[in-house]
């Protein structure tokens, strides 16, 4: 292993429950006059919404909504958004909402003042340089989801609904300059999207954890994060107003999203297509997919699941104790055992294969996987084989 590695951390994070009564200072901390309020439809419709605007209408800041978002974003959501910022001269956004709603709004307030397309900042290479950093206009985020964690990274994922693949777009500046971190704003979230956004974090932990490279920090906060996960998860489905446990899983959330700076992998690469071209929620298309890579990268993997196993405290403390008790926790939050409960068909694989092979995240994959390989693991996962 070469001990040699670039790091970089997340921004200001106000936690805690009640702190979006801080909006409006953070706008004024931010420096956010004429923000543009980007969440999803279903949020728009929401008491949260109106009583935020109307907090900050009150504090002389003038603020409009935006919320023309998917659940799995396409160009044409951000480029609606930045037509609506440039036209209200919008000066910021506030991105609200879960991974879709905070990914649409960072990604509107980088291509405000950018003159190129969208997909000329995918994340290859160095091609994040040919943004304009003045042209990036500054975000504050809220979540609403304890899962993506988009609220404390670098990039937005959009879907290009011309090939129906999922790109990753990517700006060290995308980066909120402010996050307001409130569970309260989490206890409406149902069960099941409690389940499949929780799952997600505790997975975001589990592959920056797994991915090769030497980042020791990613690799401690992954840790802390999947315990918090294991604590409180299932608390959190079973009681949606169990404060303490839903505050858990927010803080669980952005630590996976600061760890996976070291890389994800192949569940998350199954999971893309399968989310782009069935429109599936992407926490739980990764939920489904997991045991399936885990046990593909076991050779590669199984020293450090032991050395996770101890750590978390499970009952049996090897490679199979820790799939069971992934098995366990998928069972108990309701998680489907297969692909083909998603509606993953065997037709499916040829494309959905070639597409995951050439996906941004497979490269962070601790066991090379290819054409080949995808297909393998998406058999297992559709036939719901270990």
């Amino acid at each position: 292993m070469s001990l040699v590695g670039n790091w970089n951390f997340p921004t200001a994070i106000r936690f805690g429950a009640g702190r979006i009564r801080e909006l409006p200072d953070a706008c004024k901390v931010v420096g956010l006059k004429r923000p543009l309020l980007v969440t999803d439809p279903g949020l728009a419709k929401l008491p949260m919404i109106s009583e935020a605007t109307l907090a900050l209408r009150k504090a002389g800041i003038e603020v409009a909504v935006f919320s023309d978002v998917k659940p799995n974003p396409v160009a044409a959501n951000v480029e609606a958004g930045v037509r609506v910022l440039r036209a209200g001269k919008h000066d910021g956004v506030i991105a609200w909402g879960g991974g879709s709603g905070i990914d649409t709004g960072k990604a509107i307030a980088f291509m405000a003042g950018q003159t190129r397309p969208l997909w000329d900042f995918e994340d290859i290479g160095d091609w994040y340089t040919r943004a304009n950093p003045a042209g990036i206009y500054p975000s504050i985020a809220v979540p609403t989801t304890a899962g993506t964690g988009s609220e404390t990274g670098r990039a937005s994922v959009i879907t290009n609904a011309e090939t129906h693949t999922k790109k990753v777009i990517f700006h060290p500046k995308m980066m909120p300059q402010l996050v307001i971190a409130d569970p309260e704003l989490t206890v409406g979230l149902p069960a099941k999207l409690t389940a499949g956004t929780g799952m997600d974090a505790f997975i975001h932990c589990f592959e920056a954890y797994c991915a090769p490279g030497y980042h020791p920090y990613a690799e401690g906060i992954a840790v802390e994060g999947m315990r918090l996960v294991k604590e409180n998860l299932a608390r959190a489905v079973r009681d949606g107003r169990d404060i303490e446990a839903r505050g858990h899983m927010l803080a669980a959330s952005q630590m996976g999203s600061t760890a996976f700076q070291k890389g994800l992998g192949a569940i998350h690469s199954l999971s893309h297509p399968v989310g782009a071209v069935l429109d599936t929620h992407h926490g739980l298309t990764n939920a489904v997919a997991m045991p399936y890579v885990v046990q593909f990268n076991r050779a590669a993997i199984e020293e450090k699941v032991v050395r996770l196993a101890r750590w978390l405290d499970l009952r049996t403390p090897t490679f199979e104790g820790f799939m069971q008790w992934t098995l366990d926790l998928r069972r108990e939050v309701g998680i489907p055992h297969t692909l083909a409960e998603l509606g993953v068909k065997i037709e499916h694989l040829d494309k959905f294969s070639e597409m995951a092979a050439v996906d941004p995240t497979a490269g962070g994959n601790p066991v090379k996987a290819g054409v080949p390989e995808m297909r393998r693991m998406y058999e297992a996962a559709v036939a719901g084989r270990l």
